[in-house]
């Protein structure tokens, strides 16, 4: 009988033990997401870039007076983002001209209250604004605060923002998205103000992400990038005293491979569309490939980090990005341009079978993993499309359901990949 009650404790001390080392080994391999005032590792960047996830106007689902500002879907996005684990949620705030939307109190009140009841489910989730290349004459409504001029040692005044002072002098980029909406000059006073506004901004509703557009377009007057580094200064500065982690991870489309200046990276990631090739020979179906037309695969530049960290090629993020249609039309081989039988990425991904959207998710998250392991895939979440649909315009990967019968049904395969 003693016999039996020592080999049963010795049994269950080894069990125990056993219990115990498979414990360590699961908290080591625990993914880490923290980030402070001293920046962000490249262990914990891309952490978030694996769990990275488009999901446009995410934070205004109900914006006054603006038709893409409504979701009546928006409680099974939530959903959708619980149970697949996403942790970066790009273009959270999407604005793409519309200023005077940041005079809503709705709209803040709104953010305010979707980010943090997100971080009641997971505090580690990071939420991106958009700060774009564009202005339109909508901005002469929206006042300046005191704390921006502040900044920039002028005296303080009441006074709104001039859509005239952000324009390039000689006229470059000016109408360039229609009448009345151009890019900004990033070497204006006015527009560096502009910019360092909106992070400000952004960063008090709790966003703490910043994807700053087609910086080559907005920097047309800055070759050696002096603007746009103090400008981006002043944004990690004030992201050092008011952000909940006291810093901003910042992208950019980078044609060029990377925004660097001194050997410096201004930004934290670098980020670019997918830039998908017709296969020609099968109608309708696509491929990736390392030099077709300006793909970033394999030439993200080397450079020191802003968080003091050197890599020999910069993490980036490829999207399924939206840019129009052909003026072919849709449907009709466009190879060698950026369009992909005749429409934007995302809008030829959602006209395809759904087994096909799933397979091509897989295919391109394990093609970029075994050509560029510097590369990581940004999920289409949630995207506006410009192909004939039946889904308001929208794209959205949500299973569908009862609760979304817009969805497009990628949801388990993005949470497959990412190991849920």
């Amino acid at each position: 009988m003693k016999l039996k009650v020592k080999l049963f404790s010795c049994v269950s001390c080894v069990f125990i033990a056993l219990c115990i080392c498979a414990c360590k080994q699961l908290g080591n391999t625990a993914k880490s997401y923290h980030f402070d005032e001293n920046g962000v590792s490249r262990e914990v960047l891309e952490n978030y870039l694996e769990r990275a996830i488009t999901q446009v106007y995410f934070l205004m689902p109900n914006v006054p007076g603006r038709r893409e500002g409504r979701n009546p879907y928006y409680e099974d996005d939530v959903r959708m983002i619980k149970n697949i684990g996403a942790k970066f949620i790009g273009r959270a705030i999407y604005r793409w001209g519309g200023e005077s939307l940041l005079n809503s109190p709705e709209f803040q009140d709104q953010a305010k209250r979707i980010i943090g009841e997100m971080h009641e489910f997971d505090p580690d989730i990071v939420f991106q604004a958009c700060l774009f290349e564009i202005i339109t004459t909508d901005v002469n409504g929206v006042p300046i605060p005191d704390w921006v001029f502040a900044e920039f040692g002028l005296p303080v005044e009441e006074r709104n923002f001039s859509y005239e002072a952000m324009l390039n002098e000689n006229g470059r980029m000016v109408d360039h998205w229609r009448e009345n909406s151009s890019v900004p000059d990033i070497t204006r006073t006015e527009t560096q103000m502009w910019f360092y506004f909106l992070a400000g901004y952004y960063i008090n509703l709790g966003c703490e992400a910043f994807h700053i557009g087609q910086v080559e377009l907005i920097g047309m007057n800055d070759p050696d990038k002096s603007a746009w580094a103090g400008v981006i200064a002043r944004m990690r500065q004030y992201a050092k005293a008011h952000a909940p982690h006291h810093w901003v991870i910042i992208d950019a489309h980078v044609p060029y491979g990377g925004m660097v200046k001194d050997g410096v990276s201004l930004l934290d990631f670098n980020s670019f569309p997918l830039r998908v090739k017709e296969v020609l020979d099968k109608p309708y179906e696509g491929m990736l490939e390392v030099d077709y037309l300006d793909g970033i695969y394999n030439k993200s530049r080397g450079c020191t980090t802003p968080s003091g960290w050197s890599c020999e090629h910069l993490p980036y993020l490829v999207e399924f990005d939206n840019f129009g249609r052909s003026s072919k039309g849709g449907n009709v081989s466009t190879v060698e341009t950026h369009f992909i039988w005749g429409w934007d990425e995302i809008s030829w991904l959602s006209l395809q079978p759904e087994a096909y959207r799933n397979d091509w998710i897989r295919y391109a998250w394990d093609w970029i993993k075994k050509t560029d392991p510097n590369g990581h895939l940004q999920m289409p979440g949630g995207r506006m499309i410009t192909c004939p649909n039946e889904t308001d315009g929208n794209y959205r990967a949500n299973t569908k359901s009862e609760a979304c019968p817009v969805g497009y049904s990628q949801e388990e395969t993005i949470k497959q990949l990412w190991g849920n």
